[in-house]
């Protein structure tokens, strides 16, 4: 995989959307490893714009990575429920919640022009999340010569994931900050921590492996390439990095004592996501109410938080990071990989 992706260095920079930009994901390629970005939030237009933005600035390998999850139902009266709980909330920093809540973006199993502009633009890596695609969606980007990963949660989704012909495996573990790569969120969780996932797809997944969750420094990543990985996906460590488009408020919560006490929510976007504990986690678990599914609740969330943030609060953001976030440094992105480097040598 290394070889043909060209990387010197078996680490990955997660495809965070909403944090991953071009300049980042631009600065960890060129300094050897494999930048990302996500356009799972973003339409067509979005994401080719964003590739790119980032073409112009590497001419190394990067990644792209959509979103595969089941298309939602609506339900107005769920919704309005969710609505109601969150409305003496919104009333308290002077708003009202939205009078209905709208699918914010489609999934890529139904998105044909995200599908055209990823063959046009032929990214060397392309990722999912929550699943992946259908048949002839795979065929078309294989066809197009991209590298395809998907994230795996468990062994019944690696085994998935290799007989619809993708190429290598994300093992997620439950440490991992973001939403979790699940399938069917309403099935059961085994929540497989990465050391115990990452070895059991080395053993018995039969496709290549990347290690993800909890990996913050030199010294985690060796780990997990001694387990057999073939590389590392490192997420929340490229958070404060002054590429990423990470707010005040995220980076400040990311140095303060709410990294050492992150959370499982599905309170923020409708799917169990790991994020920094803060006023919305804390929201999340004394509304009695389920959330709508995702991304509809996300609807709900983002308005939220951006009602909040008008008030001068900044905790009702989704502030996504993994059980490793104590270890985050501050600093460019090619100065971490390079630091990386050194420690996995020490």
């Amino acid at each position: 995989m290394l070889d043909r992706l060209g990387l010197s260095l078996p680490i990955i920079q997660a495809p965070m959307a909403g944090v991953s930009t071009p300049k980042l994901a631009a600065a960890v390629s060129n300094a050897g490893g494999l930048g990302s970005i996500g356009v799972g939030a973003t339409d067509a237009a979005g994401a080719r714009a964003m590739i790119e933005e980032l073409r112009a600035l590497t001419e190394r390998a990067f990644n792209v990575n959509v979103f595969v999850h089941a298309c939602p139902e609506q339900d107005a009266g769920r919704e309005a429920a969710w609505l109601s709980a969150l409305a003496p909330t919104f009333r308290k920093f002077g708003a009202n919640p939205p009078a209905a809540l709208r699918v914010i973006y489609r999934s890529f199993l139904e998105d044909d022009q995200m599908l055209r502009a990823l063959v046009d633009l032929r990214p060397a890596v392309v990722s999912f999340h929550f699943g992946f695609p259908a048949a002839a969606q795979i065929k078309a980007l294989r066809d197009a010569g991209c590298f395809l990963v998907a994230t795996a949660t468990s062994l019944s989704e690696a085994d998935a994931a290799k007989n619809a012909g993708i190429d290598a495996v994300v093992a997620q573990g439950f440490e991992a900050g973001g939403h979790r790569g699940m399938f069917d969120p309403a099935l059961p969780d085994d929540c497989l921590g990465t050391l115990a996932l990452t070895r059991v797809l080395v053993r018995r997944g039969g496709l290549p492996v990347i290690a993800a969750g909890g990996i913050m420094d030199g010294q985690s990543v060796r780990a997990a390439l001694k387990l057999g990985a073939v590389a590392a996906q490192l997420g929340t460590a490229f958070i404060a990095c002054p590429e990423s488009s990470a707010d005040d408020a995220y980076r400040a919560a990311l140095f303060s004592s709410a990294a050492e006490h992150t959370i499982m929510t599905r309170g923020i976007s409708g799917r169990p996501a790991r994020c920094l504990s803060n006023g919305f986690t804390g929201l999340a678990q004394q509304v009695p109410q389920s959330p709508p599914d995702y991304p509809i609740a996300y609807d709900a969330g983002k308005a939220l938080d951006a009602a909040a943030k008008a008030s001068g609060e900044g905790g009702f953001g989704a502030h996504w990071a993994g059980q490793g976030a104590p270890l985050a440094r501050s600093i460019p992105a090619a100065e971490l990989i390079a630091q990386l480097a050194r420690e996995m040598q020490s």
